[in-house]
């Protein structure tokens, strides 16, 4: 008769870490070149203009500025960074 070991305790106990999965930067806030905007599952959110994407899907900023979420089309949102020499610009035009 194939009979499974009743206790096992040592057998148990693994997991794998933890992702940390979302939205790191929202819109209007500053992120640095290189700095983490989204970390995602798949392009839950495309890139935009001066935004690169990970192996993982993870989308970064290209260039210092100022975080943009906008509609890519009607059911996909893409984010964006727009420069800080534009953003300054835009304020001292005001």
């Amino acid at each position: 008769m194939a009979h499974k070991k009743g206790v096992g305790s040592s057998r148990n106990g693994r997991d794998s870490n933890p992702q940390y999965r979302g939205v790191k930067k929202f819109g209007g806030e500053f992120v640095r070149a290189g700095g983490i905007i989204i970390r995602q599952c798949g392009t839950k959110v495309h890139p935009g203009k001066n935004v690169g994407l990970g192996r993982d899907y993870t989308i970064f900023s290209l260039v210092d500025g100022v975080v943009e979420f906008s509609p890519k089309d009607k059911r996909r949102t893409k984010v964006s960074v727009t420069p800080l020499a534009v953003v300054a610009d835009a304020i001292a035009a005001d």
